[in-house]
């Protein structure tokens, strides 16, 4: 089943922890053992979360690292599948 405009996971922690917590970018970065331009660029959704990332965000917050990957994961592919024009493609028909 295809999302509706997946969120990103800098919009996810920012609308899950920070703001309900009011914790800030810098606290979290403190706790996450990057620096905070780094968590800022995922909070901003102008990086994606790495599989390192997604090991510090699953001890820190909580989650498995698979559910970061996979929230990345189908927030890249919604919007790959729509900026990418397949009519050029071609079936390869096997046997």
């Amino acid at each position: 089943m295809t999302m509706h405009n997946p969120a990103h996971p800098g919009e996810f922690i920012k609308a899950t922890y920070m703001e309900p917590y009011n914790i800030s970018c810098r606290f979290l970065a403190q706790k996450l053992d990057v620096a905070p331009s780094t968590l800022n660029r995922i909070l901003k959704c102008q990086s994606s979360v790495s599989p390192e990332m997604a090991l510090r965000l699953a001890k820190a917050l909580g989650r498995s690292p698979e559910s970061w990957l996979a929230m990345q994961h189908n927030y890249d592919l919604w919007h790959a599948e729509r900026r990418l024009h397949l009519d050029n493609v071609e079936t390869i028909e096997f046997g």
